[in-house]
């Protein structure tokens, strides 16, 4: 082992002055001689080609530092490695205990996962089961797949209505149009001098809820006028037999206030109940004749917002819906699906009516504004607004069956009666600054029109526009129909179902 006479440590690269014969550090004795020029240990003059290279062997062996030289530096190194190895080990154990943790709860997790899936399944194969023993014991055919829910459609471009159902709708225009023109009263329907002496019937309390209390709307069947349905703010529909007072059905789905109900009646086909609400689901129901009950037949989802609106078409066999999400949506009653759904508009619609000829789709809106739609191309063919109106929201609307004119409020205590032919008001019926309207309709043979609202109901002649007689037993009054004939009229007040003909 050679150590170099400068530095005292081992040499990388030795070499030994011929001088002195001492051993140097390569680097550090040319250094000396760059600045002295002699020999650092005996003064000698020395050159660098004095310096002559040592071969080490082997060559590549590096010699050991002096800290690795001694047992006490090993001992250190050692242990250094030692605790280096503990800490590792201890991170380990640490990452591996947590791992387990998680994996314990992963487990434990899917493992109620499973118990409960497996419950619910064990729970629907027992209902399914009930249902089918009750139907086979009652005779009753199993629902079609018509009976799932609709699901919601994405896509707002809107498409237009299949051929066929143009077709449709084109030939019940022409039918009912062609036989509009000669159209008149049936013999026998009231009179403006017998509907002026019609008083309080028959009052039908208690129906629905007490909380939250209120009947929202009111429908009453064409084919059997003791028959009516009421929608509340119970969530509930409820389908009444006025001859025995008994309710008949109660019908539960929604999660909100029922908007609107309707029936489609149509020969040769069950009855339909339909019901919009503000849950933004259409339901309907179908009256099963061996059971004598009206089963689920569909859940239509396809809006975002409050269903507003609610009609059936002329043919009977399509639907429309409006909704607070700025479209409207037809509805194909045969199969329950969706055949149109309309561009979103600027406006919510907060009211619908189709005209009696089945072409023509009115829209009311929150700012006032009425949108009158073709409805076999989707496209505006009218746009109806009251001059220097403040904007309010347009709950309701109604065409005339002559379907020349359409009934709408043009504030919150008046009406208006469209022209739809010169797109003006004919004339407006101020209902005094204290009214506020709930419902306006009109009549089947477009000879009277009704309005409902805070301070009751009242009931106006055609054209002449007098005032026939006013309803205000029940204060306020949240629906207004029309009864077969014109023989009675029916209306909503609270939780109560009025109606209203000539004294016995």
């Amino acid at each position: 082992m050679f150590f170099c006479a400068i530095s005292g440590e081992p040499p990388q690269e030795p070499v030994v002055s011929i001088k002195s014969n001492k051993v140097y550090e390569r680097r550090l004795i040319v250094k000396y001689i760059t600045e002295n020029g002699t020999d650092p240990i005996t003064g000698d003059k020395l050159e660098e080609s004095d310096l002559i290279p040592i071969k080490a062997s082997p060559e590549t062996a590096a010699p050991r530092p002096p800290n690795a030289t001694s047992i006490p530096a090993l001992l250190h190194a050692l242990q250094n490695e030692w605790d280096a190895a503990m800490l590792d080990a201890f991170v380990l154990r640490q990452q591996y205990n947590s791992t387990r943790q998680e994996l314990s709860y992963a487990l434990y997790a899917q493992d109620a996962a499973s118990r409960v899936v497996a419950r619910l399944i064990r729970e629907r194969d027992a209902a399914r089961e009930a249902l089918a023993n009750v139907q086979a014991t009652m005779g009753i055919t199993p629902s079609a797949s018509t009976s799932e829910d609709v699901e919601m459609v994405e896509d707002s471009a809107a498409e237009a209505l299949p051929t066929e159902i143009v077709a449709q709708i084109d030939e019940t225009h022409q039918a009912l149009s062609a036989a509009r023109k000669k159209r008149k009263p049936p013999t026998g329907y009231a009179t403006a001098a017998e509907i002026k002496q019609y008083t309080a019937k028959h009052t039908i309390p208690s129906l629905h809820s007490a909380s939250p209390a209120g009947i929202t709307s009111l429908a009453v069947s064409r084919s059997n006028p003791e028959h009516f349905l009421t929608g509340g703010n119970d969530k509930i529909v409820q389908l009444y037999d006025k001859s025995t007072d008994k309710v008949l059905a109660s019908l539960k789905g929604h999660t909100k206030k029922v908007n609107q109900v309707a029936f489609r009646e149509k020969d040769g086909e069950p009855i339909l109940v339909i019901s919009a609400g503000a849950d933004k689901v259409a339901k309907i129901w179908a009256h099963d004749e061996a059971s004598q009950e009206y089963i689920p037949k569909s859940t239509i989802r396809t809006h975002k917002g409050d269903v507003t609106g609610l009609a059936v078409h002329p043919t009977s066999t399509l639907l429309a819906l409006s909704s607070a999400d700025k479209t409207y949506t037809i509805h194909d009653l045969s199969t329950f699906q969706q055949v149109y759904r309309s561009v979103p508009s600027d406006d919510p619609f907060t009211a619908l009516s189709i005209h009696p000829d089945g072409t023509l789709l009115a829209l009311g809106t929150p700012t006032s504004t009425i949108q009158i739609y073709d409805v076999r191309i989707g496209a505006i063919a009218a746009s109806l607004s009251p001059p220097d109106a403040v904007p309010f929201s347009i709950h309701s609307l109604s065409f005339s069956e002559n379907g020349y004119h359409l009934l709408a409020p043009s504030s919150q205590s008046t009406v208006a009666v469209w022209d739809l032919r010169k797109q003006k008001a004919a004339t407006r019926i101020d209902l005094g600054d204290d009214f506020k309207i709930n419902k306006v309709i009109y009549d089947t043979s477009a000879q009277y029109l009704g309005v409902a609202g805070n301070l009751g109901g009242r009931v106006f002649m055609n054209k002449t526009w007098e005032e026939l007689v006013r309803f205000d037993e029940g204060g306020e009054m949240s629906d207004f129909v029309f009864g077969d004939m014109g023989k009675d009229f029916w209306g909503v007040t609270g939780r109560e179902v009025r109606m209203w003909s000539l004294p016995a």
